[in-house]
């Protein structure tokens, strides 16, 4: 724990007299309700004159004999008050001095003015003591800094650093503006189950847990997909979910195993519809969260005004030296790599399938290179067996993933819908996990029965909130931009 938060034995003592001198005075210490009538970022647009009731948590106390300045806190913002001897008497004035310290919550009635300086203030008639805080805040000038101690106790970060309150505020109000844009556009929010029988619909290992009712073991999800089209083909046209998944994976600056994405289907529509609307989505909220188009991401410049795009099937035959979808052998396909001089045979030693191969060589290649957002196509059908073949080369897939500064902010495609090409993609990727590659798709045959009574046109997309608050907001890792990110 950094000093700034240390509490001694004498600050803990002098803060519950405190409570107690306050008890003695109103009968009750932490109140039950304080009558606000405005917020203080709406009082901030009153005139001069204005009698207000606000309430927040105290941040400054300046004390000038018969004057004193302070500044209570709220999440959107902080507004300054000011109490004199006169105002509000000698006995009130000389309690709060003596029994109101940082940290503690108070409401304060009075009216608006501007102090000579400029500042917008309260010129307080009232107080209510509200709530005591036994601990102090950090040290208001350095605020807080240690990193373990800002994931671990956020509420104090938030407090103490406006970027952090800024960010995190901007995360929640970006998310309310995604659900707005979905609702305008005919998207309906449904749910679907976190606990599942097989966690299917991404490459991903799942976290494993046991249900003790039903004495069965499940999965927690990896990503929504197979239900949202499930509630496609029983007659929503128009779905998408806000949530949690869960994948027991590596851990660094963009990946945490538990993470948010939104996940939507439309029945009717192909990739390039979605790519198109994709692009709109991620427009819209820059608009409302940033008013610009032009951001900053960890000093390199991006421009959300247009984008580049990428064939991956043709970029990846260019990096290999031969056609990849020419091969169904991974040995052959290591062999073109080895031969080549581009890695040794003990790199590619553990990856055991063809897809696992690919992706492996393209994240190391290709991927951290992409900086302008660009939209990348034409996969190998090898790659995502819940995406559909395209029409031009039963090889390749419609599909997209969206790149900017090398991370994979989504990936959409037109759905598979053909349940006996999607039951012959599961049993490839049956094979792939017997041959020990641990995050290839898991089968799901209630999912091919359900295709198998027949599915519409669907084309769908999945785009990480995280990721795309860490690059609309410039942090340099996912546990900035989530309010509780997981910690050891």
């Amino acid at each position: 724990m950094s000093d700034s938060q240390t509490m001694s034995t004498n600050e803990l003592t002098a803060r519950l007299q405190k409570a107690e001198n306050i008890r003695a005075r109103d009968g009750v210490v932490w109140k039950d309700t304080f009558d606000r009538s405005h917020k203080i970022v709406d009082a901030r647009n009153l005139p001069d004159g204005t009698t207000v009731k606000l309430a927040g948590r105290v941040t400054a106390l300046r004390w000038l004999g018969k004057l004193m300045f302070g500044r209570i806190y709220d999440i959107e913002g902080e507004i300054q008050f000011s109490m004199s001897r006169e105002e509000i008497g000698e006995d009130d004035y000389k309690f709060m001095k003596a029994n109101v310290d940082l940290g503690d919550f108070i409401g304060i009635t009075g009216e608006l003015y501007h102090t000579t300086a400029g500042e917008l203030t309260v010129k307080v008639s009232h107080y209510d003591i509200l709530s005591k805080a036994l601990r102090p805040l950090p040290e208001k000038f350095h605020g807080l800094t240690d990193a373990e101690a800002r994931y671990r106790q956020r509420y104090l970060d938030i407090i103490a650093n406006p970027e952090s309150r800024n960010v995190l505020l901007g995360r929640f109000k970006m998310i309310q503006a995604w659900r707005e844009f979905m609702n305008e556009n005919g998207f309906l929010e449904i749910e679907t189950p976190i606990l599942q029988n097989v966690a299917s619909g991404a490459a991903a290992k799942p976290f494993k847990t046991h249900h003790n009712a039903l004495d069965t073991d499940f999965q927690l999800r990896i990503s929504p997909e197979l239900f949202l089209k499930e509630a496609i083909a029983a007659g929503f046209d128009r779905v998408y979910e806000v949530a949690k998944d869960f994948r027991n994976e590596g851990m660094d600056a963009m990946h945490l195993q538990e993470f948010t994405m939104v996940e939507w289907y439309a029945a009717y529509w192909n990739y390039k519809q979605n790519m198109d609307f994709t692009w709109r989505l991620i427009q819209h909220l820059l608009m409302k969260t940033r008013g610009t188009l032009q951001i900053e991401y960890q000093g390199t410049p991006l421009d959300f005004s247009t984008y580049d795009t990428m064939d991956y099937t043709a970029t990846m035959n260019d990096l290999f030296g031969c056609n990849i979808l020419d091969f169904d052998n991974v040995d052959t396909l290591k062999k073109q790599l080895t031969d080549k001089g581009m890695f040794d045979a003990s790199d590619l030693a553990e990856l055991k399938s063809i897809p696992a191969l690919v992706d492996w060589v393209y994240k190391r290649k290709i991927r951290d290179s992409i900086i302008k957002p660009t939209f990348l196509y034409n996969y190998p059908t090898y790659m995502v067996p819940l995406a559909r073949h395209s029409d031009k080369d039963d090889r390749c897939l419609d599909m997209f993933q969206l790149l900017v500064c090398g991370a994979e902010l989504c990936k959409g495609y037109s759905e598979l819908v053909n349940p006996i090409q999607q039951l012959d993609a599961f049993e490839q990727q049956a094979k792939n996990i017997a041959n020990g590659d641990e995050e290839a798709f898991n089968p799901d045959n209630d999912y091919v029965r359900a295709m198998e009574h027949g599915f519409p046109p669907i084309s769908g997309v999945g785009l990480g909130v995280d990721r795309l608050a860490n690059i609309i907001f410039d942090q340099p890792t996912v546990r900035d931009v989530i309010l509780f990110p997981m910690m050891k």
